[in-house]
């Protein structure tokens, strides 16, 4: 029988809400989910400068991605608040999202890199498409493809939870199965 804590009861210490770092992670390692890219391109940083480059493109892989409603077509990705792409979303509304398959764990080890090299090379030697109302990069491949525009933006601890509307969602690959991340590792179905 699980014991549940009284109000009135102390709290564990470690923790603000009675739970560390790592048994919450320890426990949500347990919750199997689907991998994305979610990718945006970044304005360019001087627009009067002739000789600055171009749009950059950015990407991010995310596990922390969901449908939230049919009608209107609503998404919500989670980030790490600070992160490059939470900046770059809050300035930029528009943004994408590929669902990767089993076969892509390449392109999603390579964005989940901490201190990795420039987006530019990244993207390097990865097939995509640029996406008809977003202009970001949709990867060749992927089982799905969406397109987005800012709905929404809320706090949530140290993440920010970005609500977008679909603009345009496509089913380019019918395969292989999905790419999944489960204990800290990516994984395939079944």
């Amino acid at each position: 029988m699980l014991k549940t804590p009284s109000p009135t009861a102390p709290l564990p210490t470690g923790h603000a809400e009675g739970v560390s770092n790592d048994e919450f992670r320890a426990a949500m390692s347990r919750l199997a989910a689907g991998v994305v890219l979610v990718t945006a391109q970044e304005p360019p940083l001087d627009p009067d400068d002739p000789e600055a480059p171009g749009v950059e493109d950015v990407g991010m892989t995310a596990t922390a991605f969901m449908s939230v409603s049919l009608d209107p077509p609503l998404v919500l990705v989670s980030l790490r608040t600070g992160a490059r792409m939470d900046d770059l979303l809050e300035e930029q509304p528009l943004w994408a999202v590929s669902v990767l398959t089993e076969s892509q764990r390449h392109i999603a080890g390579r964005f989940a890199m901490k201190g990795r090299i420039s987006d530019r090379l990244l993207f390097e030697d990865i097939p995509y498409a640029r996406g008809e109302a977003t202009g970001a990069p949709l990867v060749g491949g992927a089982l799905a493809t969406l397109e987005c525009r800012t709905e929404q933006r809320v706090t949530a601890g140290d993440h920010t939870l970005v609500i977008g509307r679909v603009l345009t969602a496509r089913v380019p690959s019918a395969e292989g199965g999905p790419l999944l991340y489960f204990r800290g590792r990516y994984r395939q179905l079944g």
